[in-house]
């Protein structure tokens, strides 16, 4: 009964986008007749169906079902609201699809991995479909191990009657992501041909940039009382130089910047984008998200916080506290009658006026952006980055009709990693600064970073270099509510305490509203913004407090009760 359980979970696999059926069929194991022959699988076309089924797995702007604005999903100091208050763990599940989903796909990998290897079809096909197949499995490890430390390490079609691997223990999560580098390697080394919207070379070295970044750092600053791991430098150094050595493979590949950085979020095509290195395609009338009717409809959004908000350079390449620019971030009434801080955004990073609106808007003192709802913010600040106002204003604003395209992988991300690998190495040089963010800082409209006169910025709460805290900064404002990331980089800066509401308080705080003329209901009575010191208050009486045991999500309940063989990670023992 136990492996009932256990497989039958494994079992389950994403929608398919073409006719053929499940790689596997749910209704029984292992697989249906189709797959489950080796002549199928002596045809190049039948196991392009197979691998098809992984772009599921990058997400974008959603598949078109429920909701759709996964790539809004954050959990950060840049966003306040409702459902950004409390910590996305609280309690032990019983079973949690963060846990069992990426199974389901290591095991399609696997099963790929298996059939190519002992098909007919030419060597550099086997090769590139195990690439394919290896840098998806490496995929799915990454985030399991970021998340819960230690799993399960399975690379190879599991027999449910062999309980040595169905029972088996947790692994240590180090062994696991030095089995994900080969995996990546293998891949980068492997997969042949691709598109900006299939499986390429460039986007397993981007994959693997992004990869080894994360792990270099975090082996560099985790703690053994929260990570369960204590720091290791010489692991971190090894992992921070295949960043930097994959960075540097996608950059000499002929990317280029996209001159507008809005664009790279709101294009209906970024086919010609000449910075994506991977994205995820839309159509209208046939595959759609509902990013943008989050963020252009009447339901209140977590907008942007007064700490994130801060953290953009002004014009003169210099911080809040160090400017010589109008430091003002108080808003004026503007002709029609609306709060507006368009002043305020013009002496700032040009990222900022593409991030936010220019109008602030809350409950009783609504705004519609280019024909859409009227809109409310949690903190005033609106999100306009990934809305196209050029499209019919039904497109925008109702549910699965939205259909501009999401960037996955792109060259702005690489240079990030590349300049952050190398400042973490000490090798970061003028010259680096110059050819990678540096054009970043240049299409922000702001003067390229110096190394040799960096200032101190009294702001920098994260204990680190003056370098590393720009480049922080930069990846900050350049990604700003993209993907998760920022969550990921606290996580593994060590700076998740920077999630703390009582130490941090700005980072549930929003627009200055001190220049905002009296508001009224809509019965006409006076109301006052909720607003701390001038400030809208943005938790909505919520409180958000640092616990240790945030570093690692807490193993499902239910998958230790069929395995005594795994064990819950430490904080969150009862």
């Amino acid at each position: 009964m136990k492996k009932k359980l256990l497989y039958g979970a494994l079992a389950m696999v994403a929608m398919a986008f073409t006719g053929c059926n499940d790689f596997l069929d749910e209704n029984r194991y292992p697989l249906d007749a189709q797959t489950n022959n080796a002549e199928f699988w002596n045809t190049a076309s039948n196991v392009d169906g197979q691998v098809y089924a992984f772009y599921n797995n990058f997400i974008g702007y959603g598949n078109g079902t429920g909701s759709g604005w996964s790539y809004f999903k954050t959990l950060s100091d840049d966003q306040a609201g409702n459902s950004f208050t409390t910590w996305a763990n609280t309690t032990v599940p019983a079973s949690s699809s963060n846990w069992s989903s990426p199974y389901v796909e290591i095991r399609r990998a696997n099963y790929i991995i298996n059939n190519v290897r002992n098909s007919t079809l030419g060597a550099s096909n086997k090769k590139h479909y195990e690439g394919v197949a290896r840098m998806n499995r490496a995929y799915q490890y990454y985030q399991l191990v970021r998340m819960y430390g230690d799993v399960q390490w399975i690379n190879e079609v599991v027999d449910p009657a062999d309980d040595a691997v169905v029972y088996g223990a947790r692994i240590d999560r180090d062994v696991v992501m030095d089995s994900v580098l080969n995996d990546l390697d293998y891949a980068c080394a492997t997969i042949a041909g691709g598109s900006k919207t299939t499986f390429s070379a460039d986007m397993a070295q981007a994959m693997k940039s992004e990869i080894c970044l994360y792990e270099g750092t975090y082996c560099k600053y985790r703690t053994a009382e929260e990570n369960g791991k204590a720091a290791d430098a010489a692991r971190a150094e090894k992992f921070l130089k295949e960043a930097v050595k994959a960075s540097e493979a996608v950059m000499g590949a002929g990317y280029t910047l996209n001159d507008n950085y809005q664009a790279n979020y709101n294009s209906v095509s970024l086919e010609g984008n000449p910075e994506m290195i991977f994205y995820k395609p839309y159509e209208n009338n046939i595959f759609m998200h509902s990013l943008i009717s989050y963020v252009s409809s009447s339901t209140q959004i977590s907008g942007m916080t007064k700490d994130a908000f801060d953290a953009y350079l002004f014009k003169d390449g210099k911080p809040l506290a160090l400017t010589s620019e109008n430091k003002s971030d108080a808003g004026e009434v503007d002709a029609d009658g609306n709060y507006n801080i368009k002043k305020v955004l013009a002496v700032r990073d040009a990222r900022l006026s593409q991030t936010v609106d220019t109008i602030v808007f809350y409950q009783n003192m609504t705004w519609a952006r280019a024909g859409a709802m009227q809109m409310t913010s949690s903190t005033g600040y609106g999100v306009c980055k990934y809305d196209n106002v050029t499209l019919p204003v039904g497109d925008r604003t109702s549910n699965n009709r939205n259909y501009t395209c999401a960037p996955i992988y792109w060259l702005s991300v690489i240079y990030l990693n590349y300049a952050e690998a190398k400042a973490e190495l000490g090798t970061l040089t003028q010259t680096d600064v110059n050819n990678t963010i540096g054009k970043l800082y240049t299409r922000a409209e702001l003067p390229v970073l110096q190394i040799a006169s960096i200032q101190h910025d009294p702001a920098n709460n994260m204990g680190c270099s003056d370098l590393l805290w720009e480049i922080r900064r930069c990846r900050r404002c350049e990604l700003m509510f993209d993907n998760w990331y920022r969550y990921w980089d606290l996580v593994r800066w060590h700076k998740l305490d920077l999630l703390d509401s009582q130490k941090y308080p700005n980072i549930l705080l929003g627009a200055n509203m001190t220049a905002c003329p009296p508001l009224k209901d809509g019965e006409g009575n006076p109301f006052t913004i909720p607003n701390v010191n001038g400030y809208i208050d943005g938790s909505k009486g919520g409180v958000r407090i640092f616990e240790k045991r945030q570093y690692l999500y807490p193993v499902p309940s239910g998958q230790i009760t069929l395995n005594e063989n795994l064990s819950q990670n430490p904080l969150w023992e009862e």
